[in-house]
């Protein structure tokens, strides 16, 4: 959560979940769109907390184990990278962030498979 308010007064939450591209549950719908397991983990979020949609902004930020982004995790990191961008006038923020949350997915699949 965001101590900051983010907009119109009220925190970021958002809540990130990786899920396992290749996983039997996920496979059918993987195998035929990009992005579809993260998609549906942002979905399952949403219903999670859509209690507190009044009081806070919620974002769910789904990601793959292959690497895929769902739609809030893209739209989230747009934003944010631009809101950076804005305050350090380093233009590499965006390109930094990203390279960090690969490395971090790449780190839990290394050690998934240990």
């Amino acid at each position: 959560m965001t101590l900051i308010p983010w907009r119109l007064g009220r925190s970021l939450v958002r809540d990130m979940s990786c899920v396992d591209t290749l996983a039997a549950s996920h496979i059918r719908a993987t195998s035929s769109m990009v992005g579809a397991a993260a998609t549906s983990a942002d979905r399952a979020k949403r219903r999670k907390y859509e209690n507190m949609y009044s009081s806070f902004i919620f974002v769910p930020f789904g990601l793959e184990t292959l690497g895929s982004w769902g739609p809030e995790a893209r739209a989230l990191f747009k934003e944010l990278s631009k809101r950076v961008i804005e305050s350090t006038s380093d233009f590499r923020v965006g390109s930094n962030l990203s390279q960090r949350i690969s490395l971090a997915i790449l780190w839990g699949n290394a050690a998934s498979n240990c």
